[in-house]
Formats: structure tokens, sequence, C-alpha cells
């Protein structure tokens, strides 16, 4: 995943990076290589799962961590806000790996926020590990969100849920060419419902196949759009490995 950060940091290359046009529940979205969507005719950018500050959450616990996951996802953040100028950013839960984070959030990464948000809406979703909002941020916390004719949410629901956008799951897949398989973050859809692919640059992720993804997708029509150096790979269910 560190890939995305090095992308980030090529500016040269941010604008030869290339997305790929879905649609959710008929509105128009941008799968973007660094792991946001963006939803052209709201001007509106989705990010999920930042865990931010879990290198220190970790550390609390008695546990080390290389201590450089927030800079460098807010680091990637700030690339893909750069690219697209979003008028509402809305993030998808766990945004901190734990309650606390954002109240101890060192001064430096609250000013990096800080400068993001200047000028835009930014929304913040509650999640399971940060169920309690934000502290001291730009920005407003709720449990989910209806908006453009979608509904927002950290954990997707059960059953058919048309229009959703959710996180929590960390989706990922793998393709195999040549005896080589490659497992990658993805977006989720079935054009009904999408699921994002983590952001933060220490999160791991659950296979399509996972018993947790069971009953989210009609897997006919089921696209896995998979996050490359500097482009998506779009790839179907069927033809997925594993």
């Amino acid at each position: 995943m560190m890939n995305r950060l090095a992308l980030a940091r090529d500016i040269s290359g941010l604008a030869a990076t290339s997305g790929v046009e879905t649609a959710v529940h008929g509105i128009a979205a941008v799968c973007d290589p660094l792991g946001a969507l963006y939803l052209p005719d709201a001007g509106l950018l989705v990010v999920s799962d930042l865990h931010l500050e879990k290198g220190a959450a970790f550390a609390r616990r008695g546990m080390m961590l290389p201590p450089y996951d927030t800079l460098a996802t807010l680091t990637v953040l700030a690339a893909v806000i750069s690219r697209y100028d979003p008028k509402l950013v809305i993030s998808l839960g766990d945004n901190f790996h734990d309650r606390i984070g954002s109240k101890h959030l060192p001064e430096n990464f609250r000013a990096l926020i800080v400068e993001m948000a200047r000028g835009r809406e930014w929304i913040w979703i509650n999640g399971n590990h940060d169920p309690d909002g934000i502290v001291d941020l730009p920005g407003t916390s709720a449990d989910e969100m209806h908006y453009a004719g979608l509904t927002f949410r950290h954990e997707p629901k059960n059953g058919l849920q048309i229009g959703e956008i959710a996180g929590h799951l960390h989706p990922s897949a793998t393709v195999r060419r040549r005896e080589k398989s490659v497992r990658r973050p993805c977006f989720a859809t079935d054009g009904a419902r999408l699921l994002m692919p983590a952001f933060g640059l220490m999160s791991g992720g659950l296979d399509l196949g996972h018993q947790a993804m069971k009953g989210l997708f009609d897997k006919a029509l089921l696209v896995a759009h998979l996050l490359g150096r500097d482009r998506i790979y779009s790839v179907r269910y069927g033809n997925l490995w594993g």
C-alpha cells in the first residue's frame, strides 16, 4: 500500500494517474488509484477507514509499530484533495484507530487537517473504532448521512441497500497472471451499492469471497476496481482468483 504514498509524492505522476468511472444507483463516480471516490456532479470526495494514529493506539497498549502511519495517510489524503478540490469531503468512519485518537492528535497533524478542510465542508462518519466522533477538528460528526441520492455509512447493512456507500470491511481482491497472484485493495460495486477500500496505509483487507461479504452484492454484476500503482484495474468477480 505504500505505493500510494510514493504516487502521492510524485507530483508529475498525479496528472497521469487514471481513475475509472462507475455509477452507484445511477450516480456517476470516479474510483481513484489513491483510494478515494469522487462524485463530480456533487463535488464530493469520499474516503474511508483512515485509521489515523493507529501506531499511537498500539503504542498505548505496549505494542510498538513504526510511528509514520498518520503522516503517510495525511500526505496521500492531501494529494487526492488537491487533485479534485471537492466542495465536500465525507470520511466513512474509523477515522481514528481508537476513541481518543483525535483528542491526542499531535498539533502538526491537526494543522494539516485544518488546512485541507479550509473552504470546504467535512463530514466525519462515526465508526466502530471511533464511535464518539472527533475532537477539535473542522467538520461535523454523524452516524450516517443521506446526500446526493446516496446513503453514506461506516458499516454496510445486510441485504439489498440501494445507493449505499460504506466502508468497514476493507475489501481486497486477488488476480492471477502467469502463475503469479497479486492482491490489492479495491472498490467493490454491483451498481446498487459500493464498498470503499481502506484509505489508511497500515490497514489490511478482507477478500471479496470472505463470509463477511456474503449477501452484500449481486455477484453476477459485482466488479472489483483494484488499486494499482498509477491506475485502477477493473475485474469482474467471476474472473478473480481464489
